[in-house]
């Protein structure tokens, strides 16, 4: 086996586990979790309609590179939805459906693979990415041969890194630099003129930058949904994308977890590199699925309408909870992600042991560097149940703040 198996930490999901173990919550009470962010509001009837009307292809072999008309579809989403008019600029957003667009099985996958196929093993390589994180991050750095680099998102910063304070000598290692905007589990979101930096930062100091933008259509403000990219990349000038790519993805934004659908684009060279390596891999979307993919990039209805159902819920918690922890709202994302006023890993064990609510502690999500984590005394909230059960939730967690 590769013995870099080894050094991958356990799942956050696993922790939790072992910190369950033994535990029997209140029998009397519904149990509710809030520790997954896995979407639960109903998948668009068009999507499963898109998929079923086209199963009969199953009998045909996909290819890597996807139908042209879902990379088209893709395309004129993204024209839409990064147009940077609103920046003063009257650039056109243009991207190539044929050289910057590669549908992938969903972001994890595609984050993870990623590294493998950008990272230089023999030149002692950095991969930097925020801390608290999405861990596939941190395990496809290792997998690559790269040692991970960890920038602490800290609420003096908006939970945004203080790149600012990242010095020359680590820029210079510096191959391949994660970021996720909306942030996962902070729900910070980068401005253009964070993103102009890094793409400046990228050039000057030869890396790449991978963003992870899959929370990117779950904005609370209606009318000001969160830059991305390669949007700042068009602003600046920067037509082709160089040293960007962005991954993006329907399980979120279209409650299509289980349908592995999402896509990868921006630099060409980066698209070309990353579809040799893919094919080799195996791992071409089916078909129907493309199908249904395509449906889903093309409407907005159910995305408007999700971001209406997160934003009551986000308002019915704050509500309930906002006089008895410090709940800083997000931009965007469907987390929350407050100060708990014992250890994080107490808090979560005694909310399980005595109102049966699931929660993630922080400290699962991120690592202490130089005896510092910026994820202790910090849990997820995932807002994804329904209304009621975020609502039932909510008054739970009152509960046990009141008995502590």
């Amino acid at each position: 086996m590769n013995p870099d198996l080894g050094r991958l930490q356990s799942y956050p999901f696993e922790k939790l586990a072992a910190l369950k173990q033994g535990i029997q919550p209140p029998s009397h009470l519904d149990p509710i979790g809030l520790h997954i962010g896995e979407p639960r509001h109903p998948t668009p009837a068009l999507i499963a309609e898109a998929l079923i009307a086209h199963l009969h292809l199953l009998s045909v072999y996909p290819t890597t590179r996807g139908l042209p008309e879902l990379r088209e579809a893709i395309a004129e989403w993204l024209r839409r939805r990064f147009q940077p008019t609103a920046s003063g600029t009257s650039r056109p957003f243009a991207i190539d459906p044929e050289r910057q667009i590669l549908p992938v099985n969903g972001t994890r996958e595609a984050l993870f693979a990623f590294a493998q196929a950008v990272v230089d093993p023999s030149r002692a390589p950095l991969v930097l990415m925020p801390n608290p994180c999405y861990q596939i991050y941190e395990g496809a750095a290792l997998l690559a041969w790269a040692e991970p680099g960890y920038l602490a998102c800290r609420p003096e910063n908006g939970f945004v890194p203080d790149f600012e304070a990242v010095d020359p000598a680590t820029w210079e290692r510096c191959q391949l630099l994660y970021i996720c905007s909306p942030g996962n589990p902070t729900g910070a979101v980068f401005d253009e003129s964070t993103l102009t930096h890094l793409i400046e930062l990228a050039h000057r100091h030869d890396f790449v930058i991978a963003s992870d933008e899959c929370y990117g259509d779950i904005h609370l403000d209606e009318t000001t949904p969160p830059p991305g990219l390669l949007q700042a990349a068009a602003v600046m000038g920067n037509d082709g994308f160089d040293r960007c790519l962005v991954f993006h993805s329907l399980s979120k934004r279209s409650n299509a977890p289980g349908l592995r659908s999402g896509f990868v684009a921006g630099d060409a060279a980066l698209v070309s590199g990353f579809l040799a390596y893919r094919t080799y891999h195996g791992c071409a979307m089916s078909l129907p699925t493309q199908h249904a993919s395509l449906a889903a990039w093309r409407d907005e209805s159910h995305v408007r309408e999700n971001r209406r159902l997160y934003r009551e819920k986000f308002a019915a918690v704050r509500e309930i909870l906002g006089d008895v922890m410090r709940l800083d709202m997000p931009a965007a994302g469907f987390f929350l992600w407050p100060e708990t006023p014992i250890a994080d890993t107490e808090f979560a064990r005694r909310l399980f042991a005595e109102e049966n609510v699931t929660v993630l502690p922080g400290r699962y999500l991120s690592r202490e560097i130089d005896g510092q984590d910026p994820g202790a005394n910090r849990i997820r909230l995932a807002l994804v149940p329904p209304l009621d059960e975020c609502v039932d939730a909510a008054r739970r967690i009152r509960g046990l703040i009141a008995r502590l």
